[in-house]
């Protein structure tokens, strides 16, 4: 790159655009405090670029800057081999905390857990326990919003908020005015997505860990948890949109990779679309016959299509969201049940006029007209109460057998609701038509 002054801010913005060479010689143009606030706003793979491509001091000294936390998530993008390497560069506590963080997945609360966190005793004084605070922040915990009360085998007492102990009395102790009933923790197993859940639910700003004696480990905190909630948000988006979830930002991804991720999902739905051809297949004497029924197939497979995306996308965010849970399946489907009936009877409608219009204006339909317009309106009415109940039922049943929801995706109901669509048509077709068109 040009010599020319560049800012952390200008950096930022053109970050996705360079190569990990023009990053790495970026840092190069910044002032020392810019480059280390910078670095540590940086998603952990890219954080490993950076240390990767630079000489051991600058490597050491980016290790060094980063949270025992943080210096983890970096050691999980790296190759296994790289990771003793890494490690070494880290002084002995650090890196004796890095690696029990390391033992755990890192998907659960253990793997996302700041063991530097701020604790008093129970039997200290108010006086004591800011004194004793102060000194701890010297230490770079995570956080010391609150200050967690163990005991001397490290178990949870109670937590503290820095505010209450500047308002408390200083001779006053600090067991006298922790809290200790309703602890919202987090087991070092619980899964990142039930964390955030609990950061969100009771508006914390960090939330301990303990272990099964309850003990405390760590403390999960709300900045720790927002890069996981976009990074679940994106790979639901992803699989809602019938693709795999990717490894890595769009346009870091290979073209290769990219081809493999979507090709399955591809082939999956193209399969499932040949079972629509079969059905045409199968009612091709009926379009023979009468072919004004073939104009209206693709308005009665989209509108079922249609529907049923809207159900398995409103269901799979409420899931992810705990808005519902596997055991509220039966008041879902009864909702949605009704929504697709009035959803159905809408549209049925709005299909029943479209015929009778075209046949007044241009008389479209002839004699047969009243008769097309209910088997328009019937079917819609069924195809999309199908939808609905299909996309709403979906991802309860994927949540049930251990897979992702969001891989009922739109798409993959679509594409069920298409075959069955068309069965819905032609059998209304067949029983409202019979002796006139058919």
């Amino acid at each position: 790159m040009a010599t020319a002054v560049i800012t952390a801010d200008e950096l930022r913005e053109a970050w996705r655009l360079l190569s990990p060479a023009e990053r790495l010689e970026s840092f190069g143009f910044l002032e020392p405090e810019e480059a280390e606030e910078l670095f540590l706003e940086l998603r952990a793979a890219d954080q490993l670029s950076i240390v990767l491509d630079s000489p051991l001091a600058a490597r050491r000294a980016w290790m060094r800057l980063l949270a025992p936390d943080d210096a983890a998530d970096l050691l999980q993008e790296a190759d296994p081999e790289e990771r003793p390497e890494l490690l070494a560069l880290l002084p002995p506590t650090t890196r004796r905390e890095v690696t029990t963080l390391l033992a755990y997945e890192e998907d659960e609360a253990g793997g996302l857990m700041s063991p530097r966190y701020a604790r008093v005793r129970p039997d200290m004084t108010v006086d004591e326990a800011i004194g004793y605070l102060r000194m701890q922040a010297r230490l770079s915990v995570e956080t010391i919003n609150y200050a967690y009360v163990l005991d001397s085998d490290q178990h949870l007492l109670g937590v503290i908020s820095l505010r209450e102990l500047f308002m408390a009395p200083g001779d006053k102790a600090v067991f006298e005015i922790m809290h200790t009933e309703d602890l919202v923790t987090a087991s070092e197993d619980t899964d990142q997505e039930a964390v955030s859940q609990l950061l969100s639910r009771y508006g914390l700003i960090a939330v301990p860990v303990v272990d099964a004696d309850g003990r405390m480990k760590g403390i999960v905190t709300l900045d720790d948890i927002v890069d996981v909630v976009e990074e679940e948000a994106t790979e639901d988006i992803q699989k809602m949109g019938g693709s795999e979830a990717l490894d890595a930002p769009y346009l870091q991804v290979s073209l290769l990779q990219m081809i493999r991720k979507r090709a399955g999902w591809l082939a999956v739905l193209f399969l499932g679309e040949l079972l629509t051809a079969t059905a045409m297949g199968y009612y091709e004497e009926e379009i023979a016959r009468a072919v004004v029924l073939a104009v209206f197939i693709p308005l009665i497979i989209s509108s079922g299509g249609n529907s049923g995306s809207q159900a398995t996308t409103l269901v799979i965010r409420a899931l992810a969201l705990s808005e519902v849970r596997l055991r509220d399946w039966w008041r879902v489907f009864r909702r949605e049940l009704l929504a697709g009936m009035c959803l159905g009877g809408i549209l049925g409608v709005l299909g029943f006029a479209r015929v009778m219009i075209a046949q007044a204006a241009f008389g479209s339909y002839g004699d047969h007209a009243m008769g097309i317009g209910m088997t328009v309106a019937v079917s819609l009415l069924g195809v999309v109460l199908l939808g609905t109940l299909a996309g709403s039922s979906l991802p309860f049943l994927f949540r049930r057998l251990g897979f992702d929801p969001a891989s009922a995706s739109a798409p993959f109901v679509a594409t069920l609701v298409d075959v069955t669509g068309l069965v819905i048509y032609f059998t209304v077709a067949s029983l409202l038509l019979r002796g006139t068109l058919l």
